[in-house]
């Protein structure tokens, strides 16, 4: 113990330094904490230039810092916005957050980032968190956020704007892709170049309104096709926590193409020997990934099933562009991530700023990046 009773620095550890605080710079300056407040806040004309160099003088001698929070509280503004996002395991949404956090720059927002792992009981905690940091709004791209789990941001005031997926029973501003579009276009892809059978392979999509926007596209655009009776297909679940039943699914279709290949072989083979005829191509199945995470597990389990010439056999395209897409030579149907995400935090911005409209949808337009995973040239590779 010191003389003064108060406890002693533990031998080899020094006392940190004591933070300067606003009345440690008035009396640097030798004024008082108003004009320091003033000076702090830019009410540069109210202040003699004499003073304001003391002050600033004094700031650099203390390095002072102010507290930036005890100011935001007192203006009523911190400044601060809070973003809940599903699973930033998903390139999609680190994308999404490269956008938002150059809005945030460019706007003089600082975002506080909650990740849920896709855990809804996370989201709620979360959300209820945010209130408890009077964040000034909240950007959301949660999995099963519902219109209670968003009510106390509702009921204090907070506006919220919506990323890729809409919350039902709340009006807010929605951003993200345009899905119905999107997955047309890429359907009709797949259809233009030739393949019979197609497969929608998608999460569980009953709380995620994207997922569900993206299954009725692809039945419409396959209904659409159906006179035409050039392409037929189907809904496939897979859930990435539990693949065992989508992929044995899969597996399934797969059986049952090989076996018709097989036989296609064997006969084309046959009229070859016969007749001098070309053996005839296999018949590829075609496979929509729904998006990146469900593109990676499909991949991985046809390069387990037929090794790395898969794609000789399979066709995949998935919505979302993530960069070893580009590598695996595999189509896809790019979102404006970065777009979606910038965009967010404008309409948060004009909701902050006191904009009273009814909610808006923001739907950015897809890119198709074909590949050759859904080439002609892959399709009549040996």
């Amino acid at each position: 113990m010191s003389e003064s009773g108060t406890p002693a620095p533990a031998p080899g550890h020094a006392t940190p330094p004591r933070r300067a605080t606003i009345s440690d710079v008035a009396r640097e300056a030798g004024t008082g904490k108003t004009s320091i407040s003033r000076y702090l806040n830019g009410e540069f004309d109210v202040l003699s230039p004499q003073l304001r160099a003391r002050i600033e003088a004094a700031i650099k001698q203390l390095d002072y810092q102010p507290n930036q929070m005890a100011r935001g509280l007192k203006r009523g503004r911190n400044r601060l916005i809070g973003m809940l996002v599903a699973d930033l395991t998903n390139p999609y949404s680190v994308e999404v957050l490269q956008g938002v956090e150059a809005a945030c720059h460019a706007l003089g927002y600082m975002p506080l980032i909650c990740h849920a792992a896709n855990e809804v009981e996370m989201e709620r905690r979360y959300l209820q968190l945010l209130t408890t940091y009077r964040v000034e709004g909240v950007i959301v791209n949660a999995l099963g956020v519902r219109e209670e789990m968003l009510r106390p941001v509702g009921a204090s005031g907070i506006p919220a704007v919506l990323v890729d997926r809409r919350v039902e029973g709340l009006e807010a501003d929605m951003v993200g892709l345009d899905n119905p579009a999107a997955t047309t276009l890429a359907t009709r892809h797949l259809i233009e170049r030739g393949y019979a059978e197609l497969r929608f392979v998608v999460q569980p999509f009953e709380r995620v309104s994207s997922r569900r926007q993206r299954v009725e596209a692809f039945e419409a655009a396959l209904a659409a096709n159906g006179a035409n009776g050039a392409a037929s297909g189907r809904t496939l679940i897979l859930d990435l926590d539990d693949d065992a039943g989508g992929l044995a699914a899969l597996d399934r279709d797969l059986d049952a193409l090989d076996a018709f290949d097989a036989g296609v072989s064997y006969a084309s083979d046959a009229r070859a020997t016969s007749a001098g005829d070309e053996q005839a191509a296999p018949r590829r199945l075609a496979l929509f990934a729904a998006n990146a995470p469900v593109a990676m597990r499909l991949a991985l389990h046809l390069n387990a099933r037929y090794g790395a010439a898969w794609q000789t056999r399979v066709a995949l395209l998935s919505i979302d562009d993530p960069e070893w897409a580009e590598l695996a030579g595999i189509t896809t149907v790019r979102q404006p991530t970065y777009d979606i995400g910038y965009r967010a935090v404008e309409f948060l911005h004009e909701r902050i700023a006191g904009l009273v409209t009814q909610a808006r949808d923001c739907l950015l337009p897809g890119e198709l990046i074909e590949r050759a995973s859904t080439s002609a040239s892959a399709r009549s590779s040996p």
